[in-house]
């Protein structure tokens, strides 16, 4: 089988590298085509992925506009020479529309409520849509819903051991306590009008959490320069394997908030969307059910601030959630290897679950 994989953001590198690596132990081929960022073309490279770049794109909405013939032309052109037999992609508005006029499917993945533009560019042109159990919208006969999160798709013990040795590389004794903190740029189109931490709440939340524990910050954006000294200065590829071992995570992140609660670590996300009526199926699932996130509107920053300080300052805090964790993974299938299941029995698979949503337990 031939799969082309456009990839538009460092998350879809992890969403779908375990899926790739197994595929091709099995014979399959992959076509993977690029936005050119750098954080994107750095994991790609750290994994041995070969890649074709389809240029940067933009952040303004004229930009946009422009870069999507140009980016469609581009993954059409080349695919064309590859002869997929279908197209993957999270939600991606160029391979829909290359794979449509290669007349060929594409499976699309999704797991964020906010439909925007984006989405209307790409459903009418997608085959199937993915998107966890606890994802409130309802897409139509194209989605099949399936029991995990995203982040499963790499963070899933199948897949994910984590290096102890990126303790030595933080300079953390052996039980020494440290907080992973995270602010994030909300440049993407779903996350229009959103707000994070504050410019004085960035720094009072890394000041006062670093009277208990050593305190590591991890920006898309500019940071104060009062929190220089606290920047995470090891390679991307090592941050889950840092974030794995931390006492605590806070931050602005709604992905890096999930995947700390995936790895059973103290989490707390702050933003326009939580606790608001446009939040996300999954952040409420894992604080109302697993007990595993906390969820803070943005105008709640201080409580979100007190609440940090609170947690870290406790003993057993991590072992409990701990406990939360095995419940999660117990609950929840190995997302990767469903999807390379129902890939690699396509199309005869969407009938199967469309009949019996529930085979995919079998994936456990």
């Amino acid at each position: 089988m031939k799969i082309v994989v456009d990839i538009g953001h460092p998350a879809h590198v992890h969403y779908f590298k375990n899926l790739i690596w197994l595929m091709q132990e099995k014979g399959d081929e992959f076509l993977i085509v690029a936005r050119n960022r750098a954080f994107i073309f750095n994991l790609l490279n750290v994994y041995n992925f070969n890649y074709i770049d389809r240029g940067r794109g933009s952040s303004n909405i004229i930009g946009k506009i422009l870069y999507l013939p140009k980016a469609d032309f581009l993954i059409y052109k080349i695919a064309k020479k590859f002869k997929p037999d279908l197209f993957i992609s999270f939600g991606s508005m160029y391979a829909a529309q290359a794979s449509k006029a290669l007349g060929r499917p594409h499976i699309a993945f999704n797991d964020i409520e906010f439909l925007g533009a984006a989405y209307i560019l790409y459903s009418p042109f997608t085959d199937v849509i993915f998107t966890p159990y606890c994802y409130r919208r309802e897409l139509g006969k194209k989605q099949v819903r399936f029991n995990g999160f995203m982040e499963l798709c790499y963070l899933h013990p199948n897949y994910f051991k984590p290096d102890l040795s990126v303790l030595e590389e933080l300079g953390i004794e052996k039980g020494e306590k440290y907080v992973i903190v995270r602010f994030v740029s909300f440049k993407a189109i779903h996350d229009t009008g959103v707000k994070g931490f504050n410019w004085e709440n960035k720094i009072a939340v890394v000041n006062r959490l670093s009277k208990y524990a050593k305190v590591f910050v991890n920006s898309e954006g500019e940071l104060p320069t009062e929190l220089d000294k606290y920047k995470f200065n090891l390679p991307p590829e090592r941050f889950h394997d840092a974030l794995y071992y931390s006492s605590l995570y806070v931050g602005d992140s709604g992905t890096t908030a999930t995947e700390a609660a995936c790895l059973g670590v103290p989490a707390i996300r702050c933003n326009t969307f939580a606790r608001s009526p446009h939040e996300r199926g999954n952040f409420i699932k894992l604080e109302e059910e697993y007990g595993l996130l906390l969820n803070f509107n943005v105008n709640n920053q201080e409580k979100a601030i007190e609440k940090a300080v609170d947690l870290i300052k406790q003993e057993d805090v991590k072992n409990q959630w701990g406990k939360q964790r095995e419940k999660l993974l117990r609950d929840k299938i190995d997302v990767t290897s469903f999807i390379v299941w129902f890939i690699k029995e396509y199309p005869k698979s969407i009938e199967i679950i469309r009949e019996n949503p529930d085979y995919q337990e079998r994936f456990k």
